[in-house]
């Protein structure tokens, strides 16, 4: 339940901060009869993350390992590279889309900025959706549904307190500390990708190593405990974070004040 509810929190946030942008970005260059652009694309891009996870259910079929082991390779690869890619474009998102968000408004006529602002939306918000469900197709626990809802409500809160107290939470360290636990969590993806690879037979000797990493494996005792251990250390490393930044901004304050003290 906890994974599922980290993953949709994560994707939740990220999906209604691009939302946000789009619509700050349109009302800022007064372009408002084009916000029905950001609604449909937010349909279809529900629509086609829906028909992502219907056909990955519905193609679970003879050989169920090798597929999960492909599917995990796949997953772990992909929430890699978006990590690095948020890491990377995070401080500077906003400005970033902007940029975007000009270059396809910038079109001469309304369909063409119509059609713009539509794709723009579906393959921004499509890529959280997509990823979302392959991570979420990695957990094998029986109350995942309860965890999924719980996110959506968790999503939807931290977005309606940003929304109205924006300046009270700190985003960054959200994002930073969901990101550890995505690349925590793509750690035993590849042990559970191996796992289903050995239980295929696609190595040598796969009888032996698939024995040897079951207690690895997502539902083996040392997987299990692994699960446990990445909230502990994001949490851990939360609360590092704060002290430290807290630290940091109480040696600033003391040494401005003493650079004031030391004015004529």
């Amino acid at each position: 339940m906890y994974q599922a509810f980290m993953i949709v929190l994560r994707e939740g946030v990220e999906a209604f901060l691009i939302v946000a942008i789009v619509f700050a970005y349109l009302r800022k260059t007064a372009q408002t009869r084009l916000l029905g652009a950001v609604g449909w694309g937010i349909a279809a891009s529900a629509v086609l993350s829906g028909i992502l996870g219907y056909l990955l259910w519905i193609t679970e079929g003879a050989n169920q390992p090798l597929w999960e082991g492909i599917l995990a390779s796949v997953t772990v690869v992909l929430v890699i590279s978006l990590v690095v890619h948020m890491w990377k474009v995070g401080p500077a998102l906003k400005r970033s889309m902007e940029n975007q968000l000009s270059k396809v408004t910038a079109n001469p006529g309304f369909r063409a900025s119509y059609w713009g602002i539509f794709l723009f939306t579906v393959v921004m918000i499509s890529r959280e959706g997509m990823e979302m469900i392959l991570l979420l197709f990695q957990i094998h626990e029986p109350r995942i549904v309860s965890g999924v809802l719980l996110g959506v409500a968790a999503a939807a809160g931290v977005a309606a307190l940003w929304q109205q107290f924006g300046y009270l939470i700190n985003l960054k360290h959200f994002f930073q500390v969901t990101a550890l636990y995505f690349l925590l969590f793509t750690v035993q993806i590849a042990v559970q990708a191996f796992h289903e690879f050995t239980e295929a037979g696609i190595f040598p000797n796969s009888e032996f190593l698939h024995k040897a990493s079951e207690p690895f494996s997502t539902e083996g005792i040392y997987g299990k405990w692994y699960a446990t251990m990445t909230f502990a250390v994001c949490g851990l490393w939360l609360i590092a974070d704060l002290i430290y930044e807290k630290m940091n901004s109480h040696k600033k304050s003391i040494a401005q004040k003493y650079a004031l003290e030391l004015k004529p």
